[in-house]
């Protein structure tokens, strides 16, 4: 499994769009991939359907998205099709389906990445691919990764407001606190000395009055 600020290993696969070149895919954007563990699933099927929902919120953050589960490309073109149906009558949406589906029935990509769950089998006694998300910057490398189990939904809502402050960070000298949301206030790093605060940070810099005396929580307005 790929460690945070390693190059994302580069693959070639089949996918509902056809073979895939995974770098060549995200070129130099900032890109997600995620895992599933079978089509024609329950809660895979809702997840992919609010990927589909939330395709224009991706695309304003300029992320490519990619989805990944353990059958062949043809199972994933027939899955779409419940996809899009489910999306209609439970969420009353018409979203397009506009984003692959990587081919892994052989899990070989679920192997490589550490994206096997090992408590949930399928029916042949192999173990499924768990819910696995790789963030990855315009630099190939891995910003992050979450490992959910199989029978656990993930929040998408989250992994937007985590990409948020992700290319927020890339360029700015903050960091974002707990339960952030983009407009929040932010804080300032640690390595920034009080006499740099004005010029690095012309919105001001609050400084937390700590039992301690020590002056580390910093916050300031998010940069533009």
């Amino acid at each position: 499994m790929p460690n945070l600020g390693d190059e994302f290993p580069n693959f070639t696969a089949d996918s509902t769009i056809g073979t895939i070149n995974f770098h060549d895919f995200i070129k130099d954007s900032w890109a997600i991939l995620f895992s599933h563990p079978a089509d024609y699933t329950p809660v895979c099927t809702t997840e992919l359907g609010r990927v589909a929902q939330l395709e224009p919120e991706f695309k304003k953050r300029g992320v490519k998205m990619a989805g990944l589960s353990c059958d062949d490309a043809e199972s994933h073109r027939g899955w779409v099709k419940d996809i899009t149906k489910y999306n209609l009558e439970q969420n009353k949406s018409s979203a397009k389906f506009n984003y692959p589906i990587i081919a892994d029935e052989r899990r070989e990509l679920a192997v490589k990445l550490g994206m096997v769950d090992p408590d949930e089998k399928d029916s042949k006694g192999l173990p499924l691919t768990c819910r696995a998300v790789f963030i990855i910057g315009p630099d190939k490398k891995l910003k992050l990764s979450i490992l959910y189990p199989a029978t656990t939904g993930r929040n998408f809502d989250e992994i937007l407001r985590v990409i948020d402050s992700l290319q927020l960070t890339a360029t700015k000298k903050v960091a974002t606190p707990v339960d952030w949301k983009l407009g929040g206030d932010c804080m300032v790093i640690p390595s920034i000395k009080p006499e740099e605060e004005g010029t690095i940070f012309p919105k001001g810099v609050r400084a937390l009055d700590l039992p301690s005396g020590k002056r580390y929580l910093r916050y300031t307005p998010q940069p533009e």
